[in-house]
């Protein structure tokens, strides 16, 4: 397992997110899939999941046995069966609409498409997990308006990473055609940014509270 070439993939998905699908290109070259073969970046990947786990916990006031049930949920739940809900669903739509032509043999493979998940998965577990925890308890948790932007601002900026590194996943497939439907998904949550600010709900509080609620 390549741990440094790895890690190198996640700091791109912040700062450079298309570099890390010039690689599933090349791969495709070399070794006939476009899906990741490698599990270095899933190792590591658990293990960020099993600090903010960690971090989360601390700042919910989590007991060891609710820890372990919360860092399940996470990697169980919220990476694995709703990454593989979301690899399925946009696996049959790229496939079914999305191709530049129906008759060609290339298809989106189901494990390529959740690769694409797994990636656009890091960033928002970076920004609502471990960099929010630091704010939370003292800030972000707060009545006042400015806590609700920050954090409400926080939540959008981790639903932009997901959209858009999915959006290159899937662009970067020479078959695919018009991927920028993807990016539509933000519509509705740009709406959702902004009525919440308008109506004073705090995402973040609401999500912390979902956490707490299912480990109890």
């Amino acid at each position: 397992m390549d741990f440094e070439f790895a890690a190198w993939q996640l700091v791109y998905l912040f700062t450079a997110p298309e570099k890390v699908f010039k690689n599933s290109v090349y791969r495709k070259q070399t070794k006939n899939q476009y899906a990741r073969d490698d599990p270095a970046l899933l190792v590591i990947l658990a293990a960020c999941i099993i600090i903010s786990a960690a971090g989360l916990s601390i700042v919910l006031h989590l007991n060891f046995f609710s820890f372990i049930k919360f860092t399940l949920w996470l990697v169980l739940i919220d990476c694995m069966l709703v990454g593989a809900i979301v690899a399925t669903f946009l696996w049959v739509f790229t496939n079914k609409f999305l191709k530049k032509d129906a008759l060609t043999s290339d298809d989106v493979e189901w494990g390529y498409a959740f690769d694409v998940h797994i990636n656009a998965f890091f960033p928002p577990l970076i920004i609502l997990h471990i960099f929010q925890s630091l704010f939370f308890s003292y800030f972000i948790s707060q009545d006042w308006f400015i806590a609700r932007l920050f954090g409400n601002t926080l939540w959008l900026v981790a639903v932009i990473y997901y959209c858009y590194i999915t959006y290159l996943g899937y662009s970067s497939l020479p078959y695919l055609k018009d991927t920028k439907f993807i990016l539509y998904a933000l519509v509705p949550v740009f709406l959702v940014y902004l009525v919440s600010i308008l109506a004073g709900i705090n995402i973040m509080r609401l999500i912390m509270d979902f956490y707490e609620y299912r480990v109890n």
